[in-house]
């Protein structure tokens, strides 16, 4: 008998999950499809457990910017440990998420979904339809067509190592790049980053980019850009990483390369679905050319960043959808963060931006490493970027580097968001010294 259901969702992540518990709390028969991890990258291989290597890390990091200034403890990361309590974090997610899902009144069904028809999709012997799709499979590491890829490591086997190597070779120049190598690194390992052009982290204001660059390099980590890579290839215990004019010998090698839409794999072209990989072709509803199947969070080729905050946003909109709603979809401001060392956030009008309108907008670059929030802690360099449109008075757009980056932008995000003044914000009152104290000194 083929089981019948009021919404389908493929994929178990952040955006899966909140989708199917909303439409399952309206009174709909829903079921979920989840062929690896319940709960998703984020949880299990992704923000959460690398967020917990990295409090360790910057930790680590603090108090050697405090040696001899009154803290005199002699800091180390112990990777064994530090792996265990991450692993201790992680493990209860899947079993959790799925166990809270069939709680919910959710029919689970664990494995590879794969449609018939528009309206029918099998998992293994099963055979199942329904009335809404919503594809939240997500997105997974791609690996370079190189000779040697099968060589390649990714952030999944990053986020496991059991012991950190001696030497580590990241392949990339993005957000995942940066931020294994100043954990990497901080960690003990000797560290190089090559990047395929002289621009990494091209989304970012070129000169928080290059002062991150040159602080990773003062810390130890190699940064090489302009160089392509070839081939990978094995040498007894080790790796070396051959490009144009270029040999180099590591202990391990990880593709940092960017990520592709998990949707490949589903049968979607037999049935009118169109999608590349940055995913599901979607329209202003997230509706795919198919109307009844929605695609959210990063099975979705939305123009926004792929980010755990807007999957959720896109799954509450698409549950909107379905129960009749019919507004098109309209964003808010997103932040976005690389927890590197230090940190480099930003949200709203970029500085690239505002080049193209010099007469509308102002770039202002400001060096905070004299103001308390930041001496204390002995930081270098840390910068604060705002995009001001002079018409208005207002900030239109900011990004930060410093370990205090990931706070301060949520702030500036808040002030862009409600488009407060110059004087509005001189006139507002916060706890002194902290960073948001800081604010009416920056405009």
């Amino acid at each position: 008998m083929v089981e019948k259901y009021d919404t389908v969702v493929i994929g178990a992540g952040p955006a899966g999950t909140a989708a199917a518990s909303s439409l399952k709390a309206q009174g709909q028969k829903v079921a979920i499809v989840e062929e690896d991890l319940w709960g998703g990258t984020c949880p299990n291989r992704g923000c959460d457990p690398k967020k917990i290597l990295y409090t360790a890390v910057e930790a680590k990091e603090q108090a050697d910017l405090l040696a001899g200034q009154g803290l005199n403890t002699q800091s180390s990361i112990e990777w064994p440990d530090l792996m265990a309590n991450k692993r201790n974090y992680t493990k209860q997610i899947s079993p959790g998420t799925h166990e809270s899902l069939k709680n919910n009144g959710i029919e689970t069904i664990t494995g590879h979904a794969q449609f018939v028809d528009q309206h029918t999709l099998e998992i293994g012997q099963q055979t199942i339809e329904a009335q809404n799709v919503i594809i939240a499979t997500g997105l997974r590491p791609r690996i370079l067509d190189i000779k040697g890829k099968e060589f390649l490591q990714t952030s999944n086997e990053f986020l496991d190592l059991d012991e950190m190597p001696e030497s580590i070779t990241i392949l990339g120049g993005g957000y995942v790049a940066f931020e294994l190598a100043g954990i990497a690194s901080s960690a003990g390992a000797k560290v190089t980053l090559i990047h395929h052009n002289n621009r990494p982290l091209k989304a970012f204001p070129e000169k928080l980019v290059q002062t991150l660059c040159d602080q990773l390099s003062e810390n130890g980590v190699e940064i090489i850009l302009d160089q392509e890579i070839t081939e990978i290839q094995k040498d007894s215990a080790s790796y070396r990483v051959i490009g144009n004019d270029f040999d180099k010998k590591t202990d391990i090698v990880f593709a940092a390369v960017g990520r592709i839409a998990n949707v490949d794999q589903l049968g979607l072209d037999q049935i009118g679905v169109e999608y590349s990989s940055k995913g599901v072709k979607v329209n202003e509803h997230l509706q795919s050319d198919v109307s009844h199947f929605y695609a959210v969070g990063d099975s979705a080729a939305s123009p926004v960043p792929k980010l755990t905050p807007v999957a959720g946003f896109e799954a509450n909109y698409v549950v909107d959808q379905i129960l009749g709603d019919h507004k098109e979809i309209g964003y808010p401001l997103v932040p976005t963060i690389i927890f590197s060392l230090p940190k480099l956030s930003q949200v709203g009008v970029t500085a690239q931006q505002a080049e193209e309108d010099t007469d509308r907008y102002q770039v202002r670059t400001v060096n905070v490493e004299e103001w308390i929030t930041y001496k204390r802690q002995h930081e270098k360099q840390p910068l604060v970027q705002l995009v001001i449109d002079q018409k208005q008075d207002q900030v239109v757009g900011a990004a930060c580097l410093s370990m205090e980056a990931d706070e301060m932008i949520n702030y500036l995000r808040l002030l862009i968001k409600h488009e407060y003044s110059a004087n509005e914000v001189s006139q507002t009152l916060f706890n002194y010294p902290t960073i948001a104290s800081d604010i009416q000194y920056l405009y």
